[in-house]
């Protein structure tokens, strides 16, 4: 694990923080792509994690690409355009491969801007709660550039494909209220509430059978891109598992006993 990406744990729930805040948390570098792909990897290997938050270290949450290099790149990419379709392969075109992977249900706590595929990164979170000094970009356009990260497929699918566009075609900067109207964020807090908040929200979902929030997950994204019979058919299979799982049989009793029900991960 690098650096750049730390990895925390504590009890059911794991920050993992963006941590080059010198640079405002560029997520482009290949050490920092690895150090996020080996995190999430961790994440859904641990059965003991049952909720996972992603935030960024010092005033950014993630700058998204870093323009220093980008320059320095531009001329070799122009004489060899076909190896750029390699560098996002290999590259930061894992992160959201490796999120669409995640079983685990992870929060995005945006302290600061996030921009470009800063922004995208928020995106493939499950749930993203804003600081008030929050700020919101899909900005390659101003750079001349697309979004190579996936944020075409991502930004429509979290705010509609109007306001996606709008981001998309302006490359206009929103601010965290701007987000919570559109649907971006769910809910906007004081900068020194948003780790508490987003803990807590952690916290509610680590509460639940795992096994159950797990496939809840797994569901709901299989639901964005399958047809109704085919999730019919996986719902009904993964409902059968947790029919058969100890917490299930827990939480019945304890509705039925009227106590607070204890849940192993059975």
């Amino acid at each position: 694990m690098t650096d750049k990406v730390l990895y925390e744990q504590d009890g059911p729930i794991v920050t993992i923080t963006l941590n080059d805040p010198g640079m405002r948390n560029p997520i482009s570098e290949r050490e920092t792509v690895d150090g996020i792909v080996d995190a999430l990897e961790r994440l859904n290997e641990d059965g003991s994690v049952r909720a996972a938050i992603l935030t960024g270290a010092g005033s950014a949450f993630s700058s998204g690409g870093d323009l220093r290099k980008m320059k320095a790149e531009a001329a070799p990419r122009a004489e060899k355009p076909q190896l750029t379709p390699r560098y996002y392969k290999f590259g930061i075109q894992r992160i959201p491969l490796a999120f669409e992977k995640l079983d685990v249900p992870i929060i995005a706590a945006v302290n600061g801007p996030a921009i470009g595929a800063g922004l995208d990164l928020a995106c493939m979170c499950d749930m993203r709660i804003a600081s008030e000094a929050a700020r919101f970009a899909e900005s390659f356009v101003k750079v001349g550039i697309v979004p190579g990260d996936g944020g075409a497929w991502l930004l429509p699918r979290v705010v509609g494909f109007s306001k996606a566009c709008e981001m998309a075609f302006t490359g206009d900067m929103l601010d965290a209220a701007e987000a919570l109207a559109c649907g971006l964020v769910s809910r906007v807090v004081p900068e020194a509430e948003l780790l508490p908040t987003a803990r807590a929200l952690a916290g509610r979902i680590a509460a639940n059978p795992p096994h159950a929030v797990r496939m809840a997950k797994r569901l709901l994204l299989e639901g964005r891109h399958t047809r109704l019979d085919t999730l019919l058919e996986m719902s009904a299979a993964l409902q059968a598992l947790t029919h058969a799982t100890g917490d299930h049989r827990e939480a019945v009793d304890a509705f039925l006993e009227k106590r607070k029900p204890v849940f192993k991960g059975d």
